[in-house]
């Protein structure tokens, strides 16, 4: 599969996530409520997730492989850094995906 699109919503506020992310797999398939986190070590792309009835997150969606997580981590920061480039301008608050 190969990712053909990467939409990317900034964000700014007081919490750790720094854009919403939908990514497009072979203009066919699309993955929503991606995010751009920035972590201790910097930058990374955590998965859209659903708290379970014990009140954990779970992932709904993520890469089987390392390299299918690192070709998608690596296409989504490289999206967003160019979107920071070109100075594209935060949201107020993170948007969940659903909305287009």
């Amino acid at each position: 599969m190969e990712i053909t699109d990467v939409k990317l919503a900034p964000t700014q506020g007081e919490g750790t996530t720094r854009a919403m992310a939908s990514v497009t797999y072979d203009n066919a398939f699309v993955v929503h409520g991606l995010r751009v986190v920035e972590g201790d070590k910097g930058l990374f792309v955590a998965m859209p997730q659903r708290k379970d009835t014990q009140g954990n997150y779970r992932d709904i969606a993520h890469p089987i492989t390392s390299e299918a997580r690192a070709l998608l981590a690596h296409t989504v920061l490289e999206a967003y850094e160019k979107a920071i480039e070109r100075g594209e301008r935060p949201r107020t608050e993170a948007r969940t995906g659903l909305d287009r």
